[in-house]
């Protein structure tokens, strides 16, 4: 029977009608035909396709639209999902995403020339800047000027040429401190140099400096490939005490934890459960209430605990798991044997919580004091970083040696670095004053003795402050009154500094025993 189109409709006839039923469900085709075109454009987005896709923002912030590579998909419950790495972003932010952060009308295919790139080892690796090459050399003496009317006191004041006086921010007052005796610093550490009196500098080419080979010693491999597995997170979520903390990098858990969405960890003794009856079954059994090892430093709540990779082997083996899921650049290791571990902990009536933690190998050729260093993300940003650094210097004082970190240092890692060498080496030149009527004097050499960082480290430092400067043919260090404020800025919010005398530690020749 035909439709009474004029019931519905009395103002139209029954032509005018059909048309617009016939229009609807020419839409409803289009909206299906939509689907099936939307299914078939994700069906060609594969692995090593890019495209952007939406950022995963806090809700104030505006949109980011990132190119990403697709690194994996799946499909469970009939929802499909895609791993994802932003392109020039750090691989702590891949994540998966829905189809609807998809924007697969400007898909890119793969070439068929090209491979999925696989991570780089070695220090040039785009998302991991690393310290400058060892290869500045500079051994001279320094040495801070009488505020007299010598000339060279007067740099950045009346006794400049108004070409240099304009370049360095004239009226400001700055320190200057000389290096004594001229010298032929390499063309790297020169191209930072202010360009007063560049003409009369010296300008001795030197070779360029050979690649730098992977270790193969330490928690540093040249044998280490990393494939598609290892570029996916494989854990969700820890429970770690008190946090539940989202991991940023694989780490080689067992597969059967891979599956669930929350791994159980005791923090004492760092054992990993599949659920939360599993965690306090086992509570009743541990008697641990903090690190295994020996405390070799307490002041306040703040502890370290030395720790033998021999001697606590599974100790050890489950702290390098649970650091793989926040460090990228290292090699895990299952012989933990040849290291140490330096657990810091917070103290309260519970027992002691682990903070961070750094290792160093007993024995390092290249005399490194740390290999891997972490602290964990519930603690960042709250000076504890600085503290691992401070408490890693304070070992090297007591072996009297001078140290650096293992390369190549992460992203956050160069960072806190570079802080804590900035800092501590202004201190020592803010602090340096007058003696006699004289000029004080102190050699890089003093220096490192002083801070035990390494000499390449102290020069790239004073390379990357921009202190130093060429003037009347000498090198000169040069620090303004800005910088001296800031720096006092920064040492006025470092409220946790490490005290040597609490510290009670005996360093051990290692080289003289048998067996580790």
């Amino acid at each position: 029977m035909a439709a009474d189109w004029s019931k519905y409709f009395p103002y139209t006839n029954q032509t005018s009608c059909f048309i617009f039923y016939s229009s609807l469900s020419k839409m409803a085709d289009d909206k299906e035909n939509k689907k099936i075109g939307l299914k078939t454009t994700l069906d060609m987005v594969v692995e090593g396709c890019r495209l952007p896709v939406k950022m995963s923002i806090l809700p104030n912030e505006e949109e980011e639209w990132p190119l990403a590579e697709i690194l994996s998909r799946k499909e469970e419950k009939g929802k499909l999902e895609f791993y994802v790495h932003y392109i020039d972003f750090n691989k702590r932010l891949d994540e998966w995403v829905l189809p609807d952060r998809l924007r697969v009308e400007e898909l890119q295919f793969p070439r068929k020339d090209q491979k999925t790139p696989q991570k780089q080892t070695s220090s040039a690796a785009n998302s991991r800047p690393t310290t400058p090459d060892r290869e500045l050399q500079l051994s001279k003496k320094l040495s801070l000027p009488e505020q007299t009317s010598s000339p060279a006191a007067k740099l950045g004041g009346q006794g400049q040429t108004p070409q240099s006086q304009t370049k360095s921010n004239a009226g400001r007052k700055r320190k200057a401190i000389f290096l004594d005796e001229k010298q032929d610093l390499p063309p790297a550490y020169c191209n930072s140099l202010s360009s007063q009196d560049s003409q009369d500098a010296p300008a001795t080419p030197q070779p360029s400096a050979p690649p730098q080979q992977p270790r193969q010693t330490g928690s540093m491999s040249s044998s280490h490939d990393e494939n598609i597995i290892t570029r996916i997170k494989n854990i969700e979520t820890i429970e770690l005490g008190k946090y539940r903390i989202k991991p940023w990098y694989f780490s080689p858990y067992p597969p059967e934890l891979t599956t669930i969405s929350i791994v159980f960890i005791c923090e004492f003794c760092l054992k990993y459960v599949k659920s939360r009856k599993c965690l306090e079954r086992h509570r009743t059994k541990c008697t641990l209430r903090h690190p295994p090892g020996n405390e070799i430093y307490r002041k306040s709540t703040i502890s370290f605990f030395e720790i033998d990779g021999r001697k606590n082997k599974m100790y050890s083996q489950n702290l390098c798991l649970l650091a793989k899921l926040f460090l990228d650049h290292k090699t895990l290791y299952y012989d933990t044997d040849p290291f140490l571990f330096y657990v810091m902990t917070e103290y309260d009536i519970k027992g002691f919580h682990i903070v961070g933690f750094f290792s160093k190998e007993k024995e390092s050729t290249e005399d490194y004091n740390v290999a891997c260093i972490l602290t964990l993300p519930p603690y960042q940003r709250k000076g504890y970083g600085k503290l691992l650094i401070e408490f890693s210097y304070e070992l090297s004082k007591f072996e009297g040696k001078t140290g650096s970190p293992e390369k190549p240092l992460s992203d956050l890692g160069l960072l806190s670095y570079r802080s804590y060498w900035s800092q501590t080496i202004l201190e020592i030149l803010v602090n340096l004053k007058p003696e006699n009527g004289e000029r004080p004097q102190v050699t890089i050499n003093e220096i490192c003795e002083l801070t035990s960082i390494r000499k390449e480290d102290v020069i790239s430092t004073l390379q990357h402050l921009n202190l130093i400067n060429y003037y009347k043919g000498q090198y000169i260090i040069t620090l303004s009154q800005e910088s001296i404020d800031t720096h006092n800025r920064a040492m006025a919010k470092r409220k946790i500094r490490i005290d040597a005398k609490c510290l009670h530690w005996t360093p051990k020749d290692w080289a003289k025993r048998g067996k580790w």
